[in-house]
């Protein structure tokens, strides 16, 4: 037993290693507050759980339930739901804890390396859908359990959190030690799994009444001391005085951020400062898918401009130093960024025929291409070929084809109308692919795609194409069209035949 204890607020964390917990011991020992494991990976509920977390409960503890992560086995999503589906939600009773994401060395030796086999964008995207679901059904980011050697090695130092709660674990009777990359400081610290009473022990380094704050969401974790020099102050509190919906403060203002950022949060979102952006507000949906991409730390910088609302579909936008983020009902709140964003279009957008993004970029896909999806279509990026979008008939099509990895690669250019009868093209760096009403979209590449051309592509008398080229063998390929066909061999060329 390590009989020493740090000032501030003690509590426990438990789980069925433990059976029966003296909960009235705990209590008397100093105990205020319990964290209960409640699930594992999506194959495993606590049988313990019920009457550990109402037990310490009935002597009047704060509670919050956890989850232990096994990253490689299921998705973040699906396990926080595991977590909220027994047990795991939170409410702002005043003394209930956000759930609490325990991520950290695997323990099983079958499931791979300390990191699970995963790389550190691997880790941190999980990490995201994880916190992103947990958030979207309980309002709460969760809490994270870790220790600052795995945060670092496996999540390669990642910034991405910062915004979270940190429970962070380092065992002695010194203090917590070196934080994790993204934070400043803890707001639990588990210092001892030896404690009075079964369990591991932990500290909350401020007052009960903190606590329970923070418990109804309705104050942030303590704050590192304010900067009441920095000319961020003023602009703060200027700029909550003339935005509405933020409420009442939650901390103070807290400078240090990248670049000489200061920022306060509000029970209704916070505002960001920095001597080049001023000082601007983040808030409803928009301010946690700028959490996503690690806030001021992330791609998108600092925001640069308040929110701005009465879009297309009730949207709303936000400006950032590195691209904006548009949320609609519809649609919930996206970034864009990097190569898509100038294809979509400027701030205010939403009202084209992409509509608004319904998902973030993703990028690593052949030759270092990037896209994003969009109410009306996506949007793909290559090096040397730019960012285009694709949408409707012309879009399937190119799927069918395989995307960026099939035959036809990716576009190079906007789908162009006004063809006779009304038909579309689009060119590709493989080939192009022709629409129509009543023939529908199929592409064209190669020799008879060339020979379709000295034909007079769809003005002539083969028309649009009708099908995909179709090969039987490596020696014969054909694709008709409406008025004829072509087809190619390796002796013949590519010949046209017309329909009589």
């Amino acid at each position: 037993m390590n009989p020493w204890k740090p000032s501030g607020v003690l509590g426990v964390d438990v789980s069925s290693h433990q059976l029966t917990v003296d909960w009235r011991a705990a209590w008397n020992n100093g105990a205020r507050f319990a964290y209960v494991k409640a699930t594992e990976a999506t194959s495993y509920v606590n049988p313990y759980f019920n009457p550990q977390y109402r037990g310490s409960e009935s002597v009047g503890m704060l509670r919050g339930a956890y989850h232990f992560a096994i990253p490689n086995v299921s998705t973040g999503a699906q396990q926080a739901n595991y977590l909220i589906n027994n047990g795991g939600g939170w409410s702002p009773d005043g003394k209930t804890l956000p759930p609490l994401l325990d991520v950290e060395y695997n323990p099983y030796p079958s499931l791979g390396n300390s990191c699970y086999n995963m790389s550190a964008t691997q880790m941190v995207n999980w990490i995201k859908d994880f916190s992103r679901t947990v958030y979207n059904r309980t309002g709460r980011l969760p809490m994270i359990y870790t220790t600052a050697d795995w945060w670092n090695t496996c999540t390669g130092s990642s910034r991405a959190f910062a915004d979270h709660p940190l429970h962070i674990a380092s065992y002695n009777n010194s203090g917590a030690g070196r934080m994790p990359a993204g934070w400043t400081g803890y707001d639990v610290w588990q210092y001892t799994e030896h404690g009075p009473v079964v369990g591991d022990w932990n500290q909350w380094p401020a007052s009960i009444n903190a606590l329970q704050a923070f418990a109804r969401n309705n104050a942030a974790s303590p704050a590192p001391p304010t900067t009441p020099a920095s000319p961020g102050v003023s602009a703060i509190a200027a700029a909550a005085s003339r935005t509405p919906g933020l409420g009442a403060t939650t901390t103070g203002v807290v400078c240090g951020l990248v670049r000489g950022g200061c920022y306060q949060k509000f029970q209704g979102g916070d505002i960001r400062w920095t001597s080049a952006t001023g000082a601007q507000p983040t808030k409803g949906g928009i301010r946690p898918a700028w959490g996503t991409t690690g806030y001021e730390n992330g791609r998108l910088g600092y925001p640069t401009r308040a929110e701005e609302c009465g879009l297309t579909g009730g949207g709303c936008y936000q400006r950032y130093e590195g691209g904006d983020i548009h949320w609609a009902p519809a649609s919930g709140a996206h970034p864009t960024s990097g190569g898509s964003r100038p294809a979509w279009g400027h701030p205010g957008s939403g009202t084209g025929r992409l509509g608004y993004p319904t998902g973030s970029e993703v990028c690593g896909l052949a030759g270092g291409g990037c896209y994003q999806k969009f109410q009306g279509g996506d949007i793909h990026w290559a090096p040397g070929v730019g960012a285009h979008p694709t949408r409707a008939g012309i879009r399937t099509a190119w799927a069918n084809t395989g995307y960026e990895r099939g035959s036809l690669r990716y576009p190079t250019g906007p789908e162009v109308c006004g063809l006779v009868k009304g038909g579309c093209y689009q060119n590709f760096q493989g080939g192009a692919i022709t629409w129509a009403p009543g023939v529908g979209a199929h592409p064209t590449k190669g020799a008879i795609r060339t020979a379709w051309a000295n034909t007079g592509y769809e003005t002539g008398r083969l028309g649009y194409p009708t099908s995909s080229e179709n090969c039987t063998t490596t020696t014969r390929c054909t694709q008709t069209y409406e008025g004829g066909t072509i087809t190619w061999t390796p002796t013949t060329g590519a010949t046209p035949r017309y329909n009589r």
